[in-house]
């Protein structure tokens, strides 16, 4: 396994552009009330976004994933996360095993950018074997890719970890890059935080790495499992469903639309849609415009209320609500982020 971090153990690395995996267009058409073409048309396919974010989740709820991520947290003591490929959260947000330093610096809009930076960088490393960075205060974190055939579809990533000890030099520039941040934190704290930073030897833990690649071999065979038996199962009455809604979500679509357009009553079409789908029509249909959306915000020529009304909703007010329960923060929240990493990455 190959690791690409510093020959001397702790020492921090520079931040290193992130070269992002999509990019705004170029030329967008901005005001009035005409078409936008800033996102590919879906055609009858579903969304590779939507659809691959929809595959992890349901990886995410599976019973093999939640067993093994108790076992590989109580036996390492380290978080595990998994993370759609497109999932821009920082990995290990929420999670009781989180570094407590990384959860301190996370409450800094630069350093969760910085940290959003990293973590991009170190899935953009994932070629055929787990990537290992360390970060600008010397933790050192990986990814491992779990893969359908050979694309990549999701990571496992592990770390917030020290291979050796930090020595008192090294306290004092992150505690100096702790000051820089102007961050409102009792430096006391932030030091205790920093120094009970788990150590774990590099030999240790790229033992620790391989059992990652051996469990992601075995989620990628679930994964295709799922997808096979989605394709195997779903009834083409939800599957022309489906392509319809793909085609027609700038338009107001309603339950009874496009119940009719499947040949079913409205009762029956909802109960087998969310069957077959896993979630409920309303959902289906918002997350397909949240993800087209998406997209669209890439290009800071669009307004947010024009991407509103184009990705088919009836209001800003109704589009910034799911926006933000779909996406974890709002439109102009998640522009802002894309235009750092963007910006970053020139």
């Amino acid at each position: 396994m190959t690791t690409r971090v510093h020959a001397e153990l702790n020492e921090p690395a520079s931040e290193t552009p992130v070269a992002p995996r999509s990019v705004p267009p170029a030329d967008g058409q901005a005001g009035g009330s005409v078409r936008l073409n800033g996102a590919a048309e879906s055609g009858n396919t579903a969304p590779p976004v939507a659809a691959n974010n929809q595959l992890v989740k349901a990886l995410r709820q599976s019973a093999i994933f939640g067993e093994y991520q108790r076992a590989f947290e109580e036996a390492t003591g380290l978080p595990l996360t998994l993370r759609a490929v497109e999932g821009w959260q920082l990995a290990h947000h929420g999670n009781r095993r989180q570094n407590g330093f990384c959860a301190l610096m996370s409450q800094s809009n630069h350093a969760c950018s910085a940290c959003l930076r990293m973590q991009q960088e170190i899935c953009d490393g994932v070629n055929g074997v787990p990537c290992t960075l360390r970060c600008a205060f010397g933790l050192n974190e990986s990814a491992v890719g779990v893969k359908i055939g050979k694309e990549i579809i999701a990571y496992l990533q592990t770390g917030q970890v020290f291979f050796a000890p930090p020595n008192s030099q090294q306290t004092s520039r992150a505690l100096e890059r702790v000051r820089s941040l102007a961050l409102d934190v009792d430096e006391r704290e932030a030091a205790r935080r920093y120094t009970a930073t788990p150590v774990v030897p590099p030999g240790e833990y790229q033992a620790r790495i391989r059992l990652l690649q051996f469990f992601a071999d075995q989620l990628g065979l679930l994964a295709n499992q799922i997808v096979l038996q989605q394709k195997v199962s779903e009834p083409p009455q939800i599957t022309r469903a489906r392509q319809f809604i793909e085609a027609n979500y700038r338009e107001e679509l309603s339950l009874a639309v496009v119940a009719r357009q499947a040949g079913m009553s409205s009762f029956y079409f909802c109960k087998m849609f969310k069957k077959f789908t896993g979630v409920p029509f309303a959902r289906y249909v918002s997350a397909f415009r949240v993800e087209k959306a998406k997209n669209l915000l890439l290009n800071p020529n669009y307004r947010v209320s024009e991407i509103a009304f184009e990705v088919g909703f009836q209001s800003l007010t109704h589009f910034n609500r799911i926006f933000r329960r779909l996406a974890g923060q709002s439109p102009s929240e998640y522009r802002q982020q894309a235009a750092v990493k963007w910006n970053t990455s020139k």
